[in-house]
C-alpha cells in the first residue's frame, strides 16, 4: 500500500507523541487491534469511514470500541481525530507508515520480495542475510510470487531495488548485445 502525504503526516506525529510517552509498542499494538477488528469486521469499517453515518455517532462508536478494547487515551484521541478530519479512510496508511518509522528506529527494514515461484525458508533465509549485508539492517521478508516474471525475484528494501529477475537479465544482454553491434 503507498501512504499519502496526509498518512504520513499523521503517522509522524502520532509516532512522536507515542516516542514522548514511551509507549510506542503499546500504540503499535492498539493500532494493529482497530485494524484486526476492521478486517473482522468490513461492516464495522465502513460505518466508521463513510460519512453516511453523522461524526457524533462514529466518535461514540470508536469510543466504545477504545473502551472495550482496553485503548490508551492517546489512541482514542487519535481515532476521533482522525474521524473528525475524515481521514478515518487513510488509516491503513497510517498504520504501515507508524510501523515503518517504528522498525527504523529499532534498526529493522521490511523487504517487499516478488518471486516467481515461492521461496523455501533456507532461500527466504539466504535472501534476508544478503539483503541486510547490502543495507547494514536487519531485514524482514515480505513475499509474494508473481508468476509472470519469468524467473528470478524483484526486492525492494525503502527506496534501493534489486532486480535479479530473469527478465531484467535478458533485457541487459539485449542492450549490451546491440551496443556491440
Amino acid at each position: 500500500m503507498r501512504s499519502s502525504a496526509a498518512a504520513r503526516r499523521y503517522a509522524k506525529a502520532l509516532f512522536g507523541l507515542a516516542r514522548e510517552d514511551r509507549r510506542i509498542q503499546e500504540v503499535r499494538a492498539e493500532l494493529d487491534t482497530l485494524s484486526d477488528l476492521f478486517e473482522a469486521s468490513p461492516e464495522l469499517r465502513n460505518a466508521l469511514v463513510k460519512p453516511l453515518h453523522p461524526v457524533k455517532e462514529r466518535r461514540s462508536v470508536i469510543r466504545s470500541i477504545a473502551q472495550r478494547e482496553g485503548f490508551s487515551e492517546l489512541i482514542t484521541k487519535f481515532y476521533t481525530y482522525l474521524i473528525d478530519q475524515r481521514r478515518l479512510v487513510d488509516f491503513p496508511a497510517v498504520r504501515e507508515e507508524f510501523t515503518r518509522l517504528v522498525d527504523e528506529e529499532s534498526g529493522m527494514m521490511t523487504a517487499s520480495v516478488v518471486s516467481a515461484i515461492p521461496l523455501d525458508q533456507r532461500r527466504q533465509d539466504r535472501l534476508r542475510r544478503a539483503l541486510s549485508e547490502r543495507t547494514g539492517l536487519e531485514v524482514r521478508l515480505s513475499v509474494e510470487v508473481d508468476e509472470s516474471l519469468i524467473g528470478g525475484a524483484i526486492a525492494q528494501v525503502g527506496d534501493l531495488v534489486f532486480d535479479g529477475s530473469i527478465r531484467s537479465q535478458l533485457e541487459q544482454l539485449r542492450s549490451n548485445l546491440s551496443k556491440e553491434s
